[in-house]
């Protein structure tokens, strides 16, 4: 990690001094595997207080950790009881049976590269670029990530490089092109430096 910040703080002063303000990387991984890729699905558009109570709801129903099977057990009644909607039931619902019938392969993941993880993953019906970049980041421990489509590094983007709206992708890529191969951890660093007061 020192190699990374080192290489982030000499590659571009702005994000340099984020670093400083921020301090210690502290990125929080989960496994890649099923139970990962459905809580994201879950969590979708959702606030995180509101997401984790329907979450507990939803694992204390299906299992824990969350398993094809589990979720395939469940009525859509059982489903819209836990807070879940329609949408997102049906999302679950694919994810698990793609995962079941072996279309979804959660082995193979590892050893694939972004591009294919992220068409592995976009088949299954709710999963879009922006869920494949978050699995990339936080369960496949991809260090050179750069999810265009997120808010969170486009508000970030245009606070701290002084942008009048918030950045298209190709902006963003040409800002972080400096970070590569490290830009999951720029990443990480511009969301945290939008919890901070000072920045």
């Amino acid at each position: 990690m020192r190699k990374a910040l080192a290489h982030l703080k000499k590659a571009d002063p702005i994000l340099c001094s984020i670093i400083e303000r921020v301090g210690p990387f502290r990125m929080e991984y989960g496994p890649p595997e099923f139970h990962s890729l459905a809580e994201s699905i879950l969590y979708q558009q959702l606030n995180g207080k509101a997401a984790a109570t329907i979450f507990k709801r939803f694992t204390d129903l299906a299992g824990d950790p969350l398993a094809p099977e589990g979720i395939l057990k469940l009525s859509d009644e059982q489903l819209r009881g836990v807070g879940l909607s329609k949408q997102k039931s049906a999302y679950l619902k694919d994810l698990a049976i793609k995962t079941r019938d072996g279309l979804l392969n959660f082995a193979r993941l590892p050893d694939m590269t972004d591009e294919e993880v992220i068409q592995h993953l976009t088949q299954v019906k709710g999963i879009g670029v922006w869920t494949a970049h978050m699995f990339l980041m936080f369960t496949l421990r991809r260090p050179d990530v750069l999810p265009t489509g997120d808010y969170g590094v486009q508000a970030a983007i245009k606070k701290h490089y002084r942008k009048r709206t918030l950045p298209k992708p190709h902006i963003m890529e040409k800002i972080a092109k400096p970070w590569a191969p490290y830009r999951s951890i720029a990443c990480w660093y511009l969301w945290r430096s939008l919890d901070i007061k000072t920045l």
